[in-house]
């Protein structure tokens, strides 16, 4: 037991050995809270105060969702393939799995990953005539999934014009036509799940019972449904263990909402809150601007990290005339890191957008050194993979419309639009599925359709083969091979085919395969393979009977694929430096780490600055953005950057105002507190300075658009002075750079 809670703070020994009641730990960035959650769990099973069984663990990523299984493997001699830990969606899956009748699912039902979700929406506004303009499908799928996530069906959702009623009609014709399909989207999972709960007793009070001891990571980022889910299963008096970090809660545009941690607390009357605020990671001056960042959000439970590793290296900050100048000073940097002896994988280039990254990539592939824009197209969301899964989705379940049509005539042969609208047409007439409508189409457009679903046919015929060969057979037998090895340059493509059959391989020796009992034997991990025994012999009309062996594995198979798409697959190759943007760098971490674009307006973002929560969040993001580094941080900003095809000239920052002076180096003359260098920009004139005695007290801000009766339209790009002496510096464009005294200038807000 020594061993176990060795090398744990104190704050650390106190949570993990806390009595068995509600505990809300604030884990601080880089402050172990991997090391907390997992140690929890053993030590809850160590000392008999739970069995394996009776441990439900929640994370956000199937990463860290097995990266606590291999460190709990690790620490005590039980298998942990058959422990419920895993994300909100994987365990709402496997929950579903088991109990498919009650949900009212078909136990071979599919998951849609967001562009399968799209395309489903496409094809029932073409169903029904709609006008995509009108409603285009992406954001009536944000629509969908955000009443999900609400908890609301389109019978609950509320509509006050036409507008409003046509989506909710067409959010509930989406629900009938995935429940005809036998299909669920990520949102669907968790609601579905939700359900099944709230109106089973028995089933609910079952879990209730089983889980004693509920565990969550990443609690910031929960939204309200899953908070809803996790009272709901803590109903029956189980411990709720919620590990967070408020200041990094940066997903409220996903839904998460930071203030659950909140309702928790109260809610729950949590008695045992503690803190960890001793960080591993970064060094002394990082932690300490990171701090002083963060403490301006007034809505914050609140903590102080801190470190033993020493202060370290000040922050580096440059200023810089262009976007173009920024990106040549971080490549030449670059440069000079790597002769210090730097791997170029430890640095990261971290923007507040995507669009950011062209001038970066630009600079560097010039300079010709290697970098990787993380968060690319994933390896599930690859156009030929999604092309082999459709047809694996219609080996197990011919009913799937999704997959249907995205294979139907790729590779091409020869079935047109008309085709396809009689199809759908003979669908909607009989109720059934596409594939089941084929027989009613007649012509030569019928006569393709039927030679469509004879390869179908026979590709069901050979689902007794082992899974990589079935992968292989049906690359093969689909055309997909004989296509990619035809087109100019579909090598890679080949590749990432041959990679499937991989992946399918490895799944198999991961999982196991299930014997005749439906238990899993052979496999070294089991995040699916566990819920096969829930399977039975009764199949959906859809459904090919097949082996006991291949059929589960098939489809476990492709809820992976699912559930794996959307999250990031590790590149390999040269060592390269690492591009992103703040959100994708969230649980991450880098020797050197460099943010650029700090300029009032894109960070934090113009969005965000007319309200106080999107400015708390966009601070939130800088604070996570700090915290990536460990021993060297560089903040850079532009005078001048090309947006939408003009030049915008941008205040730098108010976050780097917030970075106290003792902390900081810059690399360029400083004109004075969160100002511009003297600049050769002929449009700004005299420099802009931000005056912190006296910005707010003239009733205007810097940043703020105002009307003069003369000079017309123009930007506060400066204020000082108080009282009767208070003037502004206003930037009107033609009219040039002017100083106005407020006491006499009359000046309106525009």
């Amino acid at each position: 037991m020594a061993s176990l809670l060795d090398h744990l703070n104190p704050p650390q020994l106190a949570a993990v050995t806390l009595p068995p009641a509600h505990a809300l730990i604030l884990a601080g960035a880089g402050s172990g809270k991997t090391r907390v959650l997992t140690t929890r769990i053993a030590w809850l099973i160590s000392t008999g105060q739970v069995s394996p069984p009776g441990i439900l663990a929640v994370t956000f990523t199937n990463k860290a969702a097995k990266e606590m299984q291999a460190r709990l493997a690790a620490m005590l001699p039980i298998n942990v393939r058959g422990m419920w830990i895993g994300t909100f969606h994987g365990l709402c899956n496997r929950l579903l799995r088991a109990h498919y009748r009650d949900a009212g699912l078909p136990q071979l039902f599919q998951i849609l990953d967001s562009a399968d979700q799209q395309a489903a929406v496409k094809r029932l506004l073409k169903s029904l005539n709609v006008d995509d303009e009108k409603f285009p499908p992406r954001e009536l799928c944000h629509f969908i999934n955000a009443q999900k996530e609400q908890g609301l069906r389109a019978a609950a959702v509320e509509a006050w014009d036409d507008w409003a009623r046509k989506r909710v009609a067409l959010y509930e014709a989406y629900e009938a036509q995935c429940q005809r399909e036998g299909v669920v989207d990520f949102a669907e999972l968790l609601l579905r799940s939700y359900e099944l709960l709230e109106r089973n007793e028995p089933l609910r009070r079952h879990y209730q019972e089983r889980f004693r001891h509920i565990l969550v990571d990443e609690f910031q980022d929960t939204n309200k449904l899953q908070y809803r889910w996790l009272k709901l299963l803590a109903g029956g008096g189980a411990a709720l263990f919620c590990v967070g970090d408020d200041d990094q809660s940066i997903y409220a545009f996903r839904g998460a909402d930071v203030g659950n941690m909140a309702d928790f607390e109260r809610e729950f009357q949590v008695r045992n809150l503690i803190r960890l605020e001793q960080n591993y990671r970064s060094h002394g001056n990082i932690l300490d601007a990171a701090n002083a960042i963060i403490r301006n959000n007034p809505t914050r439970l609140g903590k102080n990290l801190w470190t033993e590793a020493g202060s370290g290296e000040p922050i580096r900050i440059y200023e810089s005339y262009s976007e173009g100048d920024e990106a040549r000073w971080i490549v030449e940097e670059v440069k000079a890191l790597t002769r210090e002896g730097h791997a170029r994988a430890e640095i990261a280039l971290l923007y507040r957008s995507n669009a950011q990254s062209r001038a970066l990539e630009h600079a560097l592939f010039n300079a010709g050194l290697p970098y990787r824009v993380y968060g690319g197209l994933r390896f599930f969301e690859r156009a030929e993979i999604k092309h082999a899964l459709a047809y694996l989705r219609l080996i197990a379940n011919t009913d799937d419309d999704t997959a249907f049509a995205r294979v139907v005539n790729f590779p091409a042969r020869g079935i047109g639009a008309r085709s396809l609208e009689n199809l759908q047409d003979a669908a909607k007439a009989t109720g059934s599925s596409l594939h089941a409508a084929i027989p009613q189409v007649a012509g030569a457009g019928g006569a393709k359709l039927a030679a469509f679903a004879a390869l179908i046919g026979w590709l069901r015929e050979a689902a007794h083969l082992p899974l990589p060969e079935l992968v292989d057979h049906v690359v093969e037998l689909s055309g997909l091979r004989t296509y990619y090895q035809n087109e100019k340059e579909g090598q890679e493509r080949l590749d990432n085919l041959d990679e499937l059959i991989n992946a399918a391989a490895s799944f198999v020796a991961e999982e196991g395969t299930p014997n005749q009992d439906g238990e899993i034997e052979g496999g070294i991990s089991g995040e699916f393979g566990s819920d096969l025994a829930a399977f039975s012999s009764d199949m959906t009309p859809g459904a090919l009977v097949f082996t006991e062996t291949v059929q589960p594995m098939l489809a476990s198979f492709l809820a992976h694929a699912s559930l794996e798409a959307g999250e990031h697959q590790a590149g390999e190759g040269d060592d390269a430096l690492q591009l992103m943007t703040v959100h994708s760098a969230k649980g991450l971490e880098f020797n050197v780490v460099f943010i650029s674009g700090l300029e009032d307006g894109l960070f934090p973002h113009e969005n965000s600055m007319l309200e106080d929560k999107g400015l708390e969040e966009e601070r939130r993001l800088m604070y996570v953005a700090v915290t990536r580094a460990r021993q060297r941080l560089y903040l850079s900003f532009a005078q001048t950057r090309m947006l939408h095809g003009q030049t915008r000239y941008n205040l730098p920052s108010r976050f780097l105002d917030e970075v106290p002076d003792e902390l900081v180096k810059w690399l360029t003359p400083r004109a004075g507190k969160g100002g511009f260098a003297a600049s050769p920009t002929p449009a700004y004139g005299a420099t802009p300075r931000r005056s912190e005695s006296s910005q707010g007290r003239s009733g205007f801000r810097i940043g703020q658009s105002v009307m003069h009766a003369k000079f017309g339209l123009g930007v506060i790009v400066n204020a000082e002075g108080g009282g009767a002496d208070a003037r502004v510096q206003v930037n009107f464009g033609h009219a040039g750079m002017k100083w106005l005294a407020l006491s006499v200038a009359k000046l309106e807000a525009a």
